[in-house]
């Protein structure tokens, strides 16, 4: 966390209460319909985020629900839910996102979009080995580890594991898999979420911001 002259790491400084690093900060905007416009006039809702890597994981887990619908209807004693994007799988995405991305590029930050059909979360830096991830099987990707310092802390908060499943996980927490992209280049890391619709949702249903 710090080095031979007592500073503060990238680590200790993503780690501390107060950090100054400007490229760890998270954009958060929630768009008026299915593609980018002027964010002053196009964006419902608008937010950056800077501070310690835990803080900016509750924030946006936070920014998304927020922006996210959910019906419920009462069946017999039971309340059954229906929601945008499942809690599991946008914290697995958020943890990857500030977990494994680039630290050393200045001037960028984890983008959180939301649009009327899908939720893209954009992280700098490809993957660490080089390759893209459309071109290889995810379920056998080996666990290698950007920022280890970071993974082992998350790990020991139990906010993640250092096993390589993450990407399997998201997919997991979803109805259907087809909902799940994802996408990397040299410089970004993109995973794309469509939002859920249900057949069953019942007509009428009781919805909540």
């Amino acid at each position: 966390m710090i080095d031979q002259d007592d500073y503060l790491t990238y680590a200790g400084a993503l780690l501390s209460d107060e950090c100054s690093l400007l490229q760890s900060r998270v954009f958060c905007t929630r768009w008026n319909g299915k593609s980018k416009g002027k964010r002053t006039v196009d964006a419902i809702d608008d937010k950056e985020y800077i501070g310690n890597l835990i803080t900016l994981l509750k924030e946006g887990i936070s920014f998304v629900k927020n922006n996210s619908q959910k019906s419920w209807k009462i069946q017999g004693a039971n309340r059954v839910e229906y929601i945008d994007y499942p809690e599991d799988a946008v914290r697995e995405a958020l943890v990857n996102a500030l977990i494994h991305r680039d630290y050393n590029i200045v001037g960028s930050e984890i983008h959180i979009d939301i649009y009327d059909d899908r939720m893209e979360i954009v992280s700098p830096g490809g993957m660490y080995d080089g390759k893209n991830i459309q071109e290889v099987d995810f379920n056998r990707i080996a666990s290698i580890r950007r920022n280890p310092i970071l993974a082992d802390i998350f790990n020991r908060l139990d906010f993640m594991e250092r096993r390589g499943s993450g990407l399997k996980r998201i997919i997991e927490a979803f109805e259907d898999e087809k909902l799940v992209e994802f996408y990397s280049n040299q410089s970004n890391f993109f995973v794309v979420m469509r939002r859920q619709t249900f057949n069953n949702e019942p007509q009428g249903a009781i919805y909540e911001r």
